[in-house]
């Protein structure tokens, strides 16, 4: 029978072995997991399917779909919707009137599918040219929608 130093002995022998057969064998392939992963293209939250100015919405659609509107009108829209959705998140609609912001308007998204609108009330003020950004939370453009507003 082995002395308790020899099995001690033994022991330490298997422990290292072990730990050199986990570096040479499962160590690379979770090194290549790793590089395997952050060299995949991101897949993107949701993906915008229609972008539009409108007068309003009529059961959850845009109504009076337009890029040229009548101050007279007195409010106007932009409608998104989002299709597919895998979690969720945020968009933004960003509106600028001559190139300057006027307003940024935080809407949520969720899933599988979703439909989001902004308004803003027109004055007299606001003739001209105007467009909305919808942008992602990290500000990624990702649709620019331009239109006028007249007398």
């Amino acid at each position: 029978m082995p002395s308790k130093p020899q099995i001690r002995n033994n022991f330490e022998y298997l422990r290292k072995c072990f730990l050199l057969l986990f570096i040479i064998v499962i160590s690379p392939s979770i090194t290549f997991a790793e590089n395997e992963k952050t060299d995949l293209p991101e897949q993107e939250i949701f993906t915008i399917q229609k972008a539009v100015m409108c007068e309003d919405t009529k059961d959850y659609a845009p109504f009076h779909e337009a890029i040229v509107f009548s101050i007279t009108i007195g409010k106007i829209s932009c409608f998104t919707s989002c299709d597919p959705v895998l979690e969720k998140s945020y968009i933004y609609h960003n509106w600028y009137r001559k190139d300057n912001l006027s307003t940024r308007i935080k809407l949520v998204v969720y899933p599988p599918r979703w439909a989001t609108i902004s308004s803003i009330q027109l004055r007299d003020t606001d003739k001209g040219p105007w467009r909305v950004e919808v942008t992602d939370v990290t500000g990624n453009v990702l649709k620019i929608l331009r239109f006028s507003i007249t007398d």
